[in-house]
């Protein structure tokens, strides 16, 4: 008979012990001494992960951590918008480790052009641009006005937020006017749209030879796997199955903050 693997990374690791716990508890043990210090393990596993990623990431520049402090400090749940993706909240800032994330890929990839759907305040945007060789260029696709105005005096406080140009509008009108092409796309917008967009670019000029695709939120939540997902959680578990059975693409989803979906041309 063959056993199931060990567990050996955080998540499995905490899997199991949460598995053991919810057994513990289904067999009536009470609130004993074990059980106790085996749910502040789990806790302790689980909290101390994303902290520990933040540490061993290099540091924000100063333009970034101004960037995020502004977004942080904005009164979100005041604004009237008009974003796809329902009501802005700061949570929406890629931040530090996706930050540097992105710009690891700027400079795999050797981009000198980078298209971004879904901008917000401009935290991943900025990133990618600090990342660029002279003369490169982040495109920045925004529908809310304000948003865009508010990543732009960001941008202006920033040697490299000049080489920032930023498109408002419904991405896909702005897609089906852009020229030339671009090495990297960075997808973080509406999540009932990433197909489109995604479907778009695959079969569009836009992408160069090598181009990489980056698709952010695909875990959203644990939703896509949830056996109660919302209307986005279900669009990004439609989404993930989509690209999983696109013959035209290799993908592959990382569990990087809330998921990050890397997809190239086969």
């Amino acid at each position: 008979m063959t056993e199931d693997p060990r567990p050996v990374t955080p998540t499995t690791i905490l899997a199991r012990e949460l598995g053991e716990i919810a057994a513990l508890l289904d067999a009536g043990t009470g609130v004993t001494d074990e059980l106790t210090t085996r749910v502040h393990r789990a806790r302790d596993l689980a909290a101390g992960l994303d902290p520990y990623l933040d540490t061993c990431t290099t540091s924000e520049s100063a333009a970034l951590s101004a960037l995020a402090s502004r977004t942080r400090s904005a009164d979100w749940g005041s604004r009237d918008v008009i974003s796809g993706s329902g009501p802005l909240e700061m949570e929406m800032l890629s931040g530090h480790v996706e930050g540097r994330f992105l710009a690891f890929l700027v400079h795999m990839t050797r981009a000198v052009r980078v298209l971004e759907i879904g901008m917000f305040t401009g935290y991943s945007a900025l990133a990618m641009a600090e990342a660029l060789p002279v003369g490169g260029e982040v495109v920045a696709c925004e529908v809310d006005p304000y948003v865009a105005e508010f990543a732009q005096s960001c941008f202006a406080e920033s040697v490299a937020g000049s080489a920032v140009t930023v498109e408002v509008g419904p991405a896909l009108d702005t897609l089906r006017r852009l020229d030339g092409t671009f090495d990297l796309v960075f997808v973080d917008a509406d999540k009932t749209g990433y197909r489109a967009y995604v479907d778009y670019l695959l079969s569009s000029d836009l992408l160069s030879e090598g181009a990489v695709i980056a698709v952010d939120n695909t875990l959203l939540q644990g939703q896509p796997y949830s056996d109660r997902p919302t209307e986005n959680g279900r669009a990004i578990a439609e989404f993930n199955e989509y690209v999983a059975n696109d013959p035209r693409v290799q993908q592959v989803l990382l569990p990087l903050r809330d998921g990050v979906t890397l997809i190239r041309r086969a």
